[in-house]
């Protein structure tokens, strides 16, 4: 497993296959959004600084890589890893447990997971919605993980909601691969549409997820954006 630190995180820039998953190990994923939130939220940061791989899921942190280092990257989406950790699952006869998002979507992630990974037991929880979970929330879901000690529990609660709660609990949560990968639980599930291999293979997927929700995509493109770019800017400068 090979790691690169563009700017001032270290980012996985092999393939997941070359990651030895034998202790418990927290999965993150980064881009262009994630950093310029984690610069004003210091527990989103520490959560993505925290975490054993942190891959580079969106073509900016491709893009600085090759900047900053002359070392082009494969991105590797959330939903990537969600693949690749289902697969893994399914030749060891594994397990998993899918924590966020409804019951609806939970559902229709059970039964797609039946026909498409029939040795991986699925297990899930659906919890409140709520901004800020109460300690009765927090041990609920703590608890509702444990009883099946998964072999990898996805959560998918949109970030940084998501990483920082696995940041808080990962002490308690008997998992041993834990992985934050937000909206795939709606891709896979079907409930929202993930855009063509056409459009990701161009590195426009953001385009079409702006032109499918701009209210949502908006401050990722125009705010999120330039402070990022700022950042890589400033990098570059004092690097030479």
């Amino acid at each position: 497993m090979d790691k690169k630190n563009l700017l001032g995180y270290d980012v996985l820039v092999t393939s997941l296959n070359t990651v030895k998953f034998d202790n418990k190990c927290v999965v993150n994923t980064i881009n262009i959004h994630s950093y310029a939130v984690a610069k004003k939220d210091k527990l989103f940061k520490n959560a993505l600084l925290s975490g054993e791989i942190l891959i580079p899921d969106g073509i900016g942190i491709v893009y600085a890589s090759k900047i900053l280092s002359g070392k082009k990257i494969k991105k590797i989406a959330g939903y990537d890893a969600f693949i690749f950790l289902m697969e893994k699952l399914e030749k060891e006869k594994g397990s998993c447990f899918f924590l966020g998002s409804s019951e609806n979507t939970l559902q229709r992630i059970v039964d797609r997971s039946k026909k498409d990974y029939p040795n991986v037991t699925v297990n899930t929880y659906s919890p409140p919605f709520k901004k800020v979970f109460d300690e009765s929330d927090n041990g609920a879901m703590v608890n509702a993980v444990n009883k099946v000690n998964p072999d990898v529990l996805f959560v998918g609660m949109t970030a940084p909601k998501q990483e920082k709660w696995v940041f808080v609990h990962k002490e308690n949560l008997e998992a041993d691969i834990i992985c934050s990968i937000g909206a795939v639980f709606d891709f896979y599930a079907g409930t929202i549409e993930r855009p063509s291999k056409i459009w990701i293979d161009l590195g426009l997927e953001w385009f079409i997820r702006f032109l499918q929700n701009p209210r949502k995509m908006f401050p990722r493109v125009f705010v999120s954006t330039p402070i990022f770019m700022k950042d890589l800017l400033l990098e570059k400068l004092r690097a030479n």
